[in-house]
């Protein structure tokens, strides 16, 4: 099968790392062809601490990957998160020579590069530049600005940011694992394009998705996104509290909290009492599952009370912010029995377990189904999307080379080409296309 067919999304969790490799069908919907995983080392609370180790752990992902799928990956897009990143909200405007001429994308172009200008702390750099609404000579409100007449147009914007040693350890890690960067998407993103509908990102909904080493937020209303949030405590800081408090090693722990695990202490009785082999020739250890469940129970509340405490600096409380979808909660962490009714407990908001399966094909394999999959299955999303808006800008271009031959002959036809390949290469990129680029030539020059 030829490159170009199909696309990869890798997810550089810090417990696991997922390679998924994939393409769209004719009915739109995601078909994966193969995916791979491998222990994450390496990986600290979302951040790379250990390049030689990662970069085994990428590789290991990948060659599963190509073994199950018969393929050969190439370029990946890759996901960010980790305790580094915040978010800050910025407003800016550019006054516009010609009133009298349409706002067109040149314009939205011009302000968004305006926000990347902005002075952040050392070390930092901007990941995200997301428009929220836009204002044309004081007229507020607006979506979409393009095709209005105005002076002045301004905007808010929710501006995503990051440690710059991170982004490019991400990228030496790629690179070194013999892969091309494709795009980095901020993990929260990712998830949600997975397990978000369109009618509850208007509604108003946060995303919660608990990873092994960070809780992501991400809030949606009205359809944009409002806020992101990376906690720097997930799933693993519950087994290291199960390991510390039953006195046993990290596998056991990680095992009693996957099967025998629960976020409420009630629901055990007394008498229920889980018996663990003793390390070599020593007695085996007993264990209630009433005391394993308060272990859980305590830091469960210590992380879904920092989540709500970011819901509550967005405005939930505001009539106008309300989020009328509630929670969806996503990641490995969120299989933690209970933790719905938890959850549901200490905000009072509606809240289900969001599983990536509505944009996958219906023969999946079941098991990328699961909220574990969320983030992988989001960047193979938008790797497939990236796929194919490159796919559409060479349609264009072979369209309208076409075009050319029709209707001229010789150093005309040479000239009208030029200038409609012109024309295609200004048609308007993402932000994230744009971001990427920046970031390649960013890493390039730190090589």
């Amino acid at each position: 099968m030829e490159v170009g067919n199909y696309s990869v999304g890798l997810d550089i969790g810090t417990t696991k790392i997922v390679a998924i490799i994939g393409k769209k069908n004719e009915y739109g919907k995601i078909e994966v062809l193969g995916i791979g995983k491998s222990k994450s080392l390496g990986v600290h609370r979302g951040v790379v601490n250990n390049i030689t180790q990662t970069i085994q752990s990428i590789q290991q992902a990948v060659e599963e990957a190509e073994v199950n799928s018969g393929l050969k990956i190439g370029s990946v897009v890759v996901g960010i998160a980790g305790q580094h990143i915040r978010s800050l909200h910025h407003s800016d405007y550019i006054t516009r020579p010609d009133s009298e001429e349409v706002i067109n994308d040149e314009d939205l172009d011009k302000l968004c590069n305006q926000v990347y200008k902005l002075v952040m702390l050392p070390g930092e750099e901007i990941i995200h530049v997301l428009p929220q609404e836009y204002k044309v000579d004081g007229q507020a409100e607006i979506k979409e600005p393009i095709g209005m007449y105005g002076g002045r147009l301004e905007a808010n914007f929710h501006v995503v940011v990051g440690q710059v040693s991170s982004i490019k350890n991400v990228g030496r890690c790629i690179k070194s694992a013999g892969l091309d960067l494709g795009n980095i998407t901020l993990e929260p993103l990712a998830s949600s394009d997975a397990v978000l509908s369109k009618e509850e990102k208007e509604a108003g909904v946060a995303l919660i998705d608990i990873g092994g080493g960070t809780t992501d937020l991400a809030i949606f209303k009205d359809g944009i996104i409002r806020h992101t949030a990376v906690i720097p405590f997930g799933g693993g800081v519950i087994t290291e509290d199960i390991k510390e408090g039953c006195s046993i090693i990290e596998k056991q722990a990680e095992l009693l909290k996957v099967r025998f695990g629960s976020a409420w202490p009630g629901e055990n009785k007394d008498n229920e009492i889980v018996s663990i082999p003793g390390l070599r020739g020593r007695e085996p250890k007993e264990i209630t599952l009433k005391n394993l469940s308060k272990i859980i129970h305590a830091r469960v509340v210590e992380i879904v009370e920092q989540v709500y405490a970011e819901i509550k600096n967005y405005g939930h409380d505001e009539q106008k912010k309300k989020l009328i979808a509630g929670i969806v909660l996503t990641g490995g962490g969120s299989q933690l029995k209970h933790l719905k009714q938890l959850v549901e407990y200490i905000t009072g908001m509606d809240t289900r377990i969001g599983y990536p399966n509505e944009h996958l094909a219906g023969d999946s394999d079941a098991e990328i189904a699961s909220p574990l999959y969320a983030t992988a299955v989001g960047l193979l999303m938008n790797a497939v999307e990236s796929e194919n808006k490159g796919k559409a800008e060479v349609k264009v271009k072979e369209e309208l080379v076409d075009e050319g031959e029709l209707v001229m002959a010789g150093h005309e036809e040479e000239e009208h080409q030029q200038q409609n390949s012109a024309k295609v290469q200004q048609e308007r990129k993402s932000v994230f296309d744009k971001w990427s680029e920046k970031l390649k030539d960013f890493l390039d020059n730190a090589e």
